[in-house]
């Protein structure tokens, strides 16, 4: 049975993004961003299992889910874990966003295992290290001025970063 190592879940959260949200925090992160807001997060074997079964059957328990978010940790180091449930997101219609230290750049290139394919089922990515000295509470969904609000679609389109325009995100 697939499993997937999680901080936590949130089954309603209005802080992860836009709109009523289903908001996974894996577990695990090489960042070590001083002064963040997860540090619990960190440990690769702190936590807890879950399967992909319970998570998708908790995902459709909730018709007023409006997108689901993956964070963290760094989801990207459990990317080929969340491909089957990014994948079922976008099946049901739903947004998905996720919140990464990693820069696009870096997850476009090679040395991330899945990243290419996860970024495909990513709606809105919030990337960059979170930055104590630029932390700023005046931010739309997300933590520090030198974090980005990617359109991951129009930027795997056009092969280079396009910041999101959308009103919901910025």
């Amino acid at each position: 049975m697939a499993r997937l190592r999680i901080s936590g879940i949130v089954h309603d959260s209005i802080v992860d993004g836009p709109g009523l949200r289903y908001s996974i925090f894996t577990q695990g992160c090489p960042h070590h961003c001083e002064g963040c807001h997860n540090p619990q997060t960190h440990p690769y074997k702190g936590g807890k299992k879950i399967s992909l079964r319970k998570i998708k059957k908790d995902i459709l328990s909730n018709p007023l889910i409006q997108g689901v978010t993956f964070s963290g940790g760094d989801p990207f180091v459990q990317a080929k874990q969340l491909l089957p449930i990014a994948q079922f997101v976008k099946e049901q219609g739903l947004e998905l966003a996720c919140y990464t230290g990693y820069l696009f750049e870096v997850l476009r290139g090679d040395t991330v295992p899945y990243a290419k394919e996860l970024l495909k089922y990513i709606d809105i990515l919030i990337d960059g290290k979170f930055v104590l000295s630029q932390k700023s509470m005046n931010l739309k969904f997300k933590g520090s001025a030198n974090q980005r609000t990617i359109d991951v679609p129009a930027s795997l389109k056009e092969g280079k970063v396009i910041l999101s325009t959308n009103p919901r995100w910025n």
